[in-house]
């Protein structure tokens, strides 16, 4: 396999880049993301930009040294996965987590694109970061977790004059911000985080934060909205509700239930708003938190049963 360059790569690690299909689909994708992302390329032998993006791929992945892995999937002779995906161009490329498709794209795409597509997952999954204050990060969330915001918004803007380009330090102050009530001030602290930081992890998960507390000012009555489900369960938007409601009272594992109970019912309704709830309920959250873990599996079963 050669590289962009035109220099031949070196072999991959065992298990690291292979080829699966329809019979292996669940083995290597689905449970091996489990553990780590997996990156999975749609691609042909007669596809193009698939002999350009392919490459390159596996030179990233090769370069994030197991923190994610990638499977190859030739959509010809596997139609099953490809039409359960609705893949309906190549290349695509979805990224699995946690049993779960949390990101992806179409078409080919700029080398560095394709670094800060494999970089980000490999944050994800837990790989490396800078910063050097990992110590005080760790210090500032369990203040938080122990629900002193106040003195983990100061501690997180202590790291950040020390060190302008934390992630994990943007994301921690915005998240304290929402603990103390301050939805604007929490948005305005990620608005000033640097551009080449905007699309980490842990931006992403306070932005997800902050959009789920802008949903928690408009929630309904939780007692209403059940008795109106309850009453109707094929009323789709008072379950979407419900669960909206469910989770600005801080019960997020029955708001991800009943999410999960409306795309069973009807996953196209309202152009897929209950997988995007979930989604955004789980990137809010920690990708160990055993709601993320259950809920990510409970869809993975609905999607590819």
């Amino acid at each position: 396999m050669l590289e962009l360059g035109g220099t031949e790569a070196a072999p991959a690690p065992a298990d690291l880049i292979k080829d699966s299909g329809d019979a292996g689909f669940m083995a290597d994708v689905v449970e091996a993301s489990q553990t780590v992302p997996v990156i999975v390329d749609f691609w042909a032998p007669w596809c193009g930009p698939c002999k350009t993006l392919g490459p390159a791929l596996e030179a990233a992945v090769q370069k994030a040294g197991g923190a994610v892995k990638m499977v190859k999937i030739d959509v010809d002779q596997n139609p099953a996965v490809a039409g359960q995906l609705r893949i309906q161009s190549i290349p695509t490329v979805y990224a699995f987590w946690q049993g779960q498709p949390v990101d992806g794209f179409q078409g080919a795409i700029a080398g560095s694109e394709i670094e800060a597509f494999v970089q980000k997952l490999a944050a994800l999954g837990g790989g490396e970061e800078g910063g050097g204050l990992a110590e005080a990060v760790e210090a500032a969330e369990a203040m938080l977790a122990d629900g002193a915001a106040a003195d983990a918004a100061e501690t997180f803007a202590a790291i950040l004059q020390e060190d302008p380009g934390n992630a994990a330090a943007f994301g921690g102050l915005a998240r304290a911000y929402l603990a103390l009530g301050q939805v604007d001030q929490a948005e305005a602290v990620l608005n000033g985080a640097p551009a080449e930081i905007a699309e980490a992890a842990e931006i992403e998960a306070a932005h997800a934060a902050i959009a789920l507390a802008r949903q928690a000012e408009n929630a309904g009555p939780v007692g209403e909205l059940r008795a109106t489900v309850e009453a109707d369960p094929a009323n789709h938007q008072a379950r979407f509700d419900l669960a909206t409601a469910l989770h600005a009272a801080g019960e997020t594992e029955a708001a991800v239930a009943e999410l999960l109970e409306l795309f069973r019912r009807d996953r196209e309704w309202n152009e897929g708003a209950a997988k995007a709830q979930l989604f955004t309920i789980f990137d809010a959250l920690k990708p160990t938190d055993p709601v993320v873990l259950n809920g990510r599996r409970k869809l993975s079963s609905l999607i590819f049963a």
